[in-house]
């Protein structure tokens, strides 16, 4: 265990080693275990502060980071770029320099295409606090710890030879990031995972993000494949996520993103096709869900599902993380 982890950003998952992220799970175990228990942990964080910036509207995030701070004593401060004079051209060196001398920490969700991931790692060169990625437009590390944590609640902490599907699937309308199956394809393999990446052509992920999951599974011994087959990835597997992200590296004008998205309209979770997987398979999203279109209610509220402990455990993740790395300032 590494608690050497004081003012530490948490921007994406490979910046931290295995051993830092197995710390961050050991610490939201115990803190999952005292909210359930009734046992305050308020004195963790007493009197800190964490800005929140937001550039995209969220509900889980928000709320899981703003009462996350809550239970551990402290208080989250929610801004967005009208809110401050981020909307009038003020870059991130003066905000983060300026918001770090005020508190303990920084956390920022910034999904814009080629500019988001980039803000964060401009605001960490400056700021004297540690900068968490709420999302952003190539990781979701967060969210892809709480997927992890979900695992090993439900599975142990071996998870190797597991084999772990993210797969496409429809939405219309809407262009969601990639950083939610590239913070998957990145750090599963990490932990002994088998991952397989499935979509139809046009939407693969950044190329950088793909020769870091390669890296990472050769690394790690186990296997990284892609398939543009849905049943073919479903086959066998023991953990589905499939979810919906635009084809960004392809376009993201409305009108050519809806066109591609209905021609593959069978790129949808039933009943069925659930059934191609392990019988103890679970149905993984990380919330929300195009019902109707990515996937059918019977599997979304079905006994695989476990989208809700997914949910659940942003809530821990995040805790363990702001406690391990901003605890320590007085």
């Amino acid at each position: 265990m590494n608690t050497k982890l004081f003012q530490k950003d948490f921007i994406t998952t490979q910046d931290w080693s295995v051993e830092d992220l197995n710390t961050m799970l050991d610490v939201a175990y115990r803190l999952k275990a005292d909210f359930a228990t009734g046992v305050p942990h308020d004195h963790i964080l007493r009197a800190k502060t964490l800005y929140m910036l937001f550039f995209e509207e969220s509900t889980r995030t928000r709320n899981s980071f703003e009462t996350g701070m809550t239970q551990l004593g402290g208080h989250a401060v929610y801004l967005t770029p009208k809110a401050t004079q981020i909307g009038h051209g003020e870059n991130a060196k003066d905000t983060g320099i300026v918001l770090s001398s005020y508190g303990h920490g920084i956390a920022i969700r910034d999904c814009r295409t080629n500019i988001g991931q980039k803000y964060l790692y401009e605001m960490a060169k400056w700021a004297d606090a540690p900068i968490f990625s709420m999302q952003d437009d190539v990781d979701h590390p967060c969210q892809a710890m709480a997927d992890l944590m979900t695992l090993t609640e439900l599975f142990g902490r071996n998870l190797r030879g597991a084999k772990f599907v993210i797969s496409w699937t429809y939405a219309p309308k809407y262009v969601r990031p990639l950083s939610v199956p590239q913070s998957l394809i990145m750090l599963m393999p990490r932990f002994g995972m088998d991952v397989t990446l499935a979509y139809p052509e046009g939407y693969q992920l950044m190329p950088h993000i793909m020769d870091i999951a390669r890296k990472n599974a050769e690394e790690t011994g186990v296997k990284f494949e892609v398939v543009h087959d849905m049943d073919a990835a479903f086959e066998g597997a023991d953990f589905l996520y499939p979810k919906s992200w635009g084809p960004i590296m392809v376009t993201e004008e409305e009108a050519e993103v809806e066109a591609m998205a209905a021609q593959h309209k069978d790129w949808r979770v039933t009943t069925e096709r659930m059934k191609l997987a392990k019988k103890h398979a679970v149905y993984m999203h990380c919330m929300p869900i195009d019902r109707g279109h990515e996937a059918d209610d019977e599997v979304i509220d079905g006994p695989q599902s476990i989208i809700y402990k997914q949910a659940e455990n942003r809530l821990h993740v995040q805790k363990a993380l702001m406690a391990l790395t901003m605890a320590g300032r007085a």
